[in-house]
């Protein structure tokens, strides 16, 4: 009788997986598997070599092994047309394309790597790549001096997480089930909307300590002692949330599975890739990314001024929806399946780690390469992210859902693109008042 315990090879031995590894995924994990399918290696097994049965093997699994493998010849074309001198915006357009499956790849071969590590060091992992995209656009736009970019974009994230993805979700998935009642478990919810508020908190008071002074002039300085202050404080609790999600509370975020499914987990649960080939995939693939977003940023500015769109409307709306598309089909589609603890996981996950964790790293970045990046978003990108914080912990607050509430959820994220679309405030404009206020306050 073959058994049904799922295995990897550890020094030629087999080594059974235990419980806790198998039933540990994280909602982003079981989120991007939804976008996943089975590689055919039957031609690939008959390959007589060793060594190149394997790296045929694991280029199968890591370029085909995605249901967005469609989209990976856009990242040489991207690079061919960098190289050739084509237009910018077609530049910035096909390298947005190319990111998209990079990042789901991204958080399968950290998934594979944690197969091997364990459910602690594979969670620590993925926190710390599950926006990597993100991180790598802001640390290289802040390279060039583009602060309105890297506050923009990471603002677009959470926005993007908090009002298209789950009000996406929701929707679709109060209208396939209408039939039955959705709840979800709001402990989790409740957890990151604290950890939302916090960020919240700190990003309104150097935007009201800024209204408060007398002029920007004087306000420049402290505000921004007072936004490196609390991207430390909100980097200490970032930590201390990992704590709680990896250690003392993990039950409470670990995605919980049908047991109908029976074998089709189990077999979803095998390792396909080793250690060491995981490794050097994701090492290779962060690389590509930190090409392909350089791309972006460079280009960004050039495709505003072809397209007639201003770049805070690329920035917030454009970036996220293309950069986190495969991340944000997987949890539509688990809405789909009545599944919303998954759903909420991803779109609440993703909000809170860019809050708490990316934003207050892009400001200590900053500060350590010489760069005054501050927490003061403006009035409307603060607002924008104020209500949408606070209309997403009202739509959670009862554990239900139903189509109403993801159809509420995605009007306000329609409403804001509009806002973004009509504002034409130039990137250039808003660099020069922030360089004459930086020079002023030294």
């Amino acid at each position: 009788m073959a058994s049904t315990e799922p295995w990897i090879m550890e020094n030629g031995n087999i080594k059974g997986l235990g419980k806790e590894l198998r039933h540990g995924r994280t909602a982003h994990n079981m989120s991007s598997s939804s976008l996943r399918k089975k590689s055919d290696l039957s031609l690939v097994s008959k390959v007589p070599c060793g060594i190149v049965r394997l790296c045929l093997a694991n280029l199968l699994e890591v370029i085909l092994g995605t249901k967005l493998s469609v989209l990976f010849p856009a990242i040489p074309l991207a690079v061919v047309a960098e190289c050739y001198g084509f237009g910018r915006p077609w530049v910035f357009a096909l390298s947005l394309l190319g990111l998209t499956p990079l990042a789901e790849r991204v958080s399968f071969l950290t998934e594979q790597i944690a197969y091997y590590t364990g459910p602690t060091v594979g969670g620590l992992l993925n926190a710390t790549c599950g926006n990597a995209t993100e991180l790598i656009i802001a640390i290289l736009a802040l390279t060039q001096h583009k602060i309105e970019v890297v506050k923009y974009s990471l603002l677009g994230s959470i926005l993007s997480n908090l009002l298209l993805v789950l009000g996406t979700s929701l929707f679709c998935g109060g209208l396939a089930n209408l039939t039955k009642e959705q709840k979800f478990d709001r402990k989790q919810a409740d957890v990151n909307s604290l950890l939302l508020l916090l960020a919240l908190l700190c990003h309104m008071l150097p935007l009201m300590f800024r209204y408060a002074g007398k002029s920007e002039a004087e306000t420049a300085k402290p505000t921004l002692e007072l936004s490196r202050a609390s991207s430390i404080v909100m980097l200490v609790v970032y930590f201390a949330y990992l704590v709680f999600q990896l250690w003392t509370h993990r039950q409470m975020f670990e995605a919980k599975e049908e047991e109908e499914q029976g074998d089709d987990v189990t077999a979803e649960e095998a390792p396909v890739i080793g250690f060491w080939g995981g490794f050097a995939w994701l090492v290779g693939m962060t690389a590509v990314i930190a090409l392909l977003s350089e791309y972006v940023v460079g280009t960004i500015e050039d495709a505003s001024a072809s397209w007639g769109i201003s770049v805070s409307f690329i920035s917030i709306i454009l970036l996220p929806i293309v950069g986190n598309a495969a991340e944000h089909a997987g949890a539509i589609i688990f809405a789909f399946k009545n599944k919303l603890d998954i759903t909420l996981g991803v779109a609440l996950g993703s909000a809170t780690q860019i809050a708490v964790f990316v934003v207050p790293l892009s400001v200590i970045v900053a500060w350590i390469i010489g760069i005054k990046m501050d927490l003061d978003f403006n009035l409307l990108e603060t607002g924008s992210l104020a209500l949408s914080i606070i209309i997403t912990a009202f739509t959670l607050q009862d554990g239900t859902s139903h189509y109403m509430k993801g159809l509420v959820l995605l009007l306000c994220y329609i409403v804001i693109a509009a806002c973004f679309f009509v504002c034409q405030k130039p990137l250039n404009q808003a660099n020069l008042i922030n360089l004459g206020v930086q020079k002023s306050s030294t």
